[in-house]
């Protein structure tokens, strides 16, 4: 498996958490009940899987190296998604924001989570198909096959380092359990 299909394999479990919290924000649009709990699940894939194991691939590993290999940074493509990668923290930020307030109690909370999630999902959907479709291909034609086998190792370090033994399954569980709550 080379880095650029690892990494795609991450965004499908990724999109399917953004059907879910979909859904979801829809519900909350409503003024229907969803479980503080699953908001929080949520809220912890975004920030845990999302951004700190697959984001933190993409941009300590793959994304220098794509550099070196010569695609921009600056006024390029990787630059643009790290930009979008920042964007996407704020807006997890604030659902989590939100989500604090309605702990606390605040009723007025949820619909913050709700419009973040919107934008998140907007966001998050068009930035994958870019890196799917535009910049993972073109790391493909300028990384020799020896630097993708070392990137899919370092890989797999930064997941255990990020994330831990295991957990990478654990986050598979939740999210097959939101589905079955919100998609099935």
């Amino acid at each position: 498996m080379t880095p650029a299909e690892q990494l795609k394999e991450e965004h499908q479990g990724i999109l399917l958490m953004l059907k879910i919290l979909d859904k979801v924000a829809a519900k909350l649009a409503a003024g229907e009940k969803v479980e503080v709990r699953h908001l929080e699940r949520i809220v912890e894939f975004l920030r845990v899987f999302a951004d700190k194991c697959h984001h933190g691939k993409e941009e300590d590993l793959l994304f220098p190296e794509m550099e070196k290999a010569g695609i921009p940074k600056e006024g390029g493509p990787i630059g643009v998604m790290l930009a979008e990668h920042e964007q996407g923290r704020g807006f997890i930020k604030g659902m989590a924001e939100a989500l604090d307030r309605r702990v606390k109690g605040d009723p007025q909370a949820l619909p913050a989570y709700g419009e973040n999630a919107r934008t998140y999902i907007a966001l998050l959907i068009q930035h994958i198909d870019k890196e799917d479709n535009i910049l993972f291909p073109m790391g493909e034609k300028v990384l020799s096959q020896k630097t993708q086998e070392e990137l899919v190792e370092g890989l797999e370090k930064i997941e255990l380092e990020r994330i831990g033994e295991g957990a990478h399954e654990e986050f598979q569980k939740r999210l097959h359990h939101l589905q079955e709550v919100y998609l099935d």
